[in-house]
C-alpha cells in the first residue's frame, strides 16, 4: 500500500512538472483587456479587426534575443477567427501561426506597421494588402474609402459619391493634379443656392521638396501666403481662394500636410449662386458653416499609410 501510495505521489509530480514546463515554455497569449483596437480597410473591400495584447517574453533560439509575449486577435472579413502570438521582427510587429524558423510551419502571418497591415498566407499568397487603418466613426461618417496604392484611408457622410477618376485641372494648362472626390449629395443643395458640385478632396502631387498648400492653387486667386495651423494634432499648410464668374461664386480651401511625399492635401470647394440669379424667395441661402463642419469632420478622419 505504501509503495502505491509512494508511485502516485512520483506520477503527480512530475505531472505537475510536465504541465508547468508546458506553461512557461508556450507563447503567452493574453486574455486581458487589448492595448489597442484598430480597424483596417484593405483593398478589394476587405477588413480587419485587430485586437493586440502584451504578454510576458519567452526565450528564443540559441543565439538569439527574447521572442515578444505580445499576441494579436484578428477578424478577418471572410470570417476567420484568430489569435496569433507575436514573432521575432527585424520591422514593424509580426504575429504568427507557427514557428518562423521552421520552414513550411507557418500557415498565416498577420503583420503590422504603423497604419498598415498585411496577411501573407503559406509564406507566399498577401490575402489581404494595402490594409490602412480607419479611425472610429464618431458620428456623420458612415461611409469608407480606402486606397492602398495612395496609402490613406478616409471617412466622409452618407450620400456622399466618391470619384476616383477625379483630376484638378484649375493650375493651367499641361498641369494637372490627381486624387479622390467626395461629391455633396444633390439632396444638401436642394432648395439653396448651393451648386451640388460642391466636393471635398483627397489630392496628391509628386516629387516636392516642400509640401504646402500653395501648390495646390493658382498664385493669382490665392488669398496670401499658406498659414501653418495645427488641428486635433496634426499640422497643415492652409491657403484659400476665391473667384467669381457671371453670378457664380468659388471658395476653394486647401489644408496639405507638410513633410509627406508625394505631398498630400484635402481640398475644399465650395460652389454657389447669389441670390439674385433666382426668383424672389424661391431659394434659400445656403448654411455654409454647417458644410464647413462637414468637411472638416471628413478631413480629420484622413489617416496616411506612410
Amino acid at each position: 500500500m505504501k509503495r502505491s501510495v509512494f508511485f502516485f505521489l512520483i506520477a503527480a509530480v512530475m505531472s505537475a512538472g510536465y504541465f508547468a514546463w508546458l506553461f512557461f515554455s508556450a507563447p503567452r497569449i493574453s486574455v486581458t483587456v487589448p492595448i489597442a483596437s484598430v480597424s483596417y480597410v484593405c483593398d478589394a473591400g476587405k477588413t480587419i479587426q485587430a485586437d493586440y495584447y502584451t504578454g510576458v517574453s519567452r526565450s528564443g533560439a540559441p543565439g538569439q534575443p527574447p521572442v515578444p509575449g505580445g499576441s494579436v486577435h484578428i477578424v478577418l472579413s471572410d470570417g476567420r477567427d484568430l489569435i496569433l502570438p507575436q514573432t521575432l521582427s527585424a520591422s514593424g510587429i509580426r504575429y504568427s501561426d507557427g514557428d518562423p524558423s521552421v520552414p513550411g510551419n507557418e500557415s498565416i502571418v498577420f503583420w503590422s506597421k504603423g497604419n498598415t497591415a498585411f496577411v501573407l498566407e503559406h509564406n507566399s499568397d498577401m490575402t489581404y494588402r494595402g490594409c490602412i487603418k480607419v479611425v472610429p466613426d464618431t458620428g456623420g461618417t458612415p461611409q469608407t474609402y480606402e486606397s492602398g496604392s495612395n496609402g490613406f484611408s478616409i471617412r466622409y457622410p452618407a450620400g456622399y459619391t466618391a470619384d476616383q477618376t477625379y483630376v484638378y485641372t484649375e493650375l493651367g494648362p499641361n498641369t494637372s493634379i490627381a486624387g479622390v472626390k467626395f461629391t455633396i449629395p444633390s439632396a444638401l443643395a436642394s432648395g439653396t443656392n448651393l451648386s451640388s458640385g460642391s466636393y471635398i478632396s483627397v489630392e496628391e502631387i509628386p516629387n516636392t521638396h516642400e509640401c504646402t498648400a500653395g501648390l495646390f492653387l493658382p498664385p493669382g486667386v490665392r488669398s496670401g501666403a499658406p498659414l501653418t495651423i495645427t488641428d486635433q494634432g496634426t499640422t497643415y499648410s492652409v491657403a484659400s481662394s476665391t473667384d467669381a464668374a457671371v453670378g457664380n461664386r468659388y471658395e476653394e480651401d486647401v489644408y496639405a500636410i507638410p513633410g509627406t511625399d508625394p505631398c498630400i492635401a484635402v481640398r475644399y470647394f465650395i460652389h454657389w449662386s447669389v441670390l439674385e440669379n433666382y426668383p424672389q424667395g424661391s431659394v434659400n441661402s445656403f448654411d455654409r458653416d454647417s458644410l464647413l463642419a462637414q468637411f472638416d469632420a471628413v478631413r480629420r478622419t484622413l489617416t496616411l499609410g506612410q
